[in-house]
C-alpha cells in the first residue's frame, strides 16, 4: 500500500508540518512518499491508495498565483513565486483508475482567527476528481502569516499522519509517540 503526501508551502510552515504527517504516516506505512506540489504527479500511480493533501490558506482558502507571488513578496525572496500550487495540481489531477482514499491539510492563522481553510476546498476538489475523501478537512496554527507554527502542532501532525493509516490498514492502533523535535 502506497500514501502520497503533496504539499505546498510559502514560508516553511507547511512543509514543516506536510513532514511530521509524512513522519506519522510513514512509521506505519513505509512507502508513504513526501512531495512538493510542483513535483506531485497528475496520473496517479496504481499502486497509491491514499493521498494527503496539504497547503497555506491564504485570501481564505487555497493559494492563487497572485497570493504566492505577495507570500514571496512578504517573505523578501527574489526567486519567482511557484506557478503551480494545490489548487491548480487539483485542477491538472486526473481522476484515478483505482479507489483511493484522501485527506486535507491546511496551515491557518490562529490568531486573530480568521475564515476560510485551504484544507476544505482542496477536500472538495478531491472529491470533484472522484478520491474518496473519508477523513475530514484538519487545520494547523500558525502565530502569524509568516509562523512560526504554535506550539505542539508538529507532535499533533505526526499523530494525525499515524491516525491516517487507519484509513487503509483498518483497526484502531494507537499512534506511536512522535519523534522529539
Amino acid at each position: 500500500m502506497k500514501a502520497l503526501v503533496v504539499y505546498e508551502s510559502s514560508f516553511g510552515n507547511t512543509g514543516k508540518v506536510a513532514r511530521a504527517v509524512w513522519e506519522g504516516l510513514f512509521s506505519r506505512l513505509p512507502d508513504a512518499v513526501l512531495l512538493e506540489v510542483g513535483a506531485a504527479p497528475t496520473h496517479l500511480p496504481l499502486d497509491v491508495q491514499l493521498v494527503v493533501v496539504g497547503g497555506p490558506t491564504q485570501a481564505f482558502g487555497m493559494s492563487r498565483p497572485r497570493t504566492r507571488a505577495d507570500a514571496q513578496a512578504q517573505a523578501g525572496t527574489a526567486v519567482p513565486a511557484p506557478s503551480t500550487g494545490v489548487r491548480e495540481w487539483l485542477a491538472a489531477l486526473e481522476q484515478p483508475e483505482q479507489h483511493v482514499r484522501a485527506a486535507t491539510f491546511d496551515t491557518r492563522i490562529a490568531s486573530p482567527h480568521l475564515p476560510g481553510s485551504a484544507a476544505a476546498g482542496a477536500r472538495r476538489a478531491l472529491r470533484r476528481a472522484g478520491l474518496d475523501v473519508t477523513a475530514g478537512a484538519e487545520s494547523f496554527w500558525v502565530l502569524g502569516t509568516k509562523g512560526p507554527l504554535r506550539d505542539g502542532e508538529l507532535e499533533r501532525a505526526y499523530s494525525w499522519g499515524v491516525g491516517l493509516t487507519d484509513l487503509l490498514l483498518g483497526g484502531h492502533a494507537e499512534p506511536d509517540p512522535a519523534p522529539s523535535r
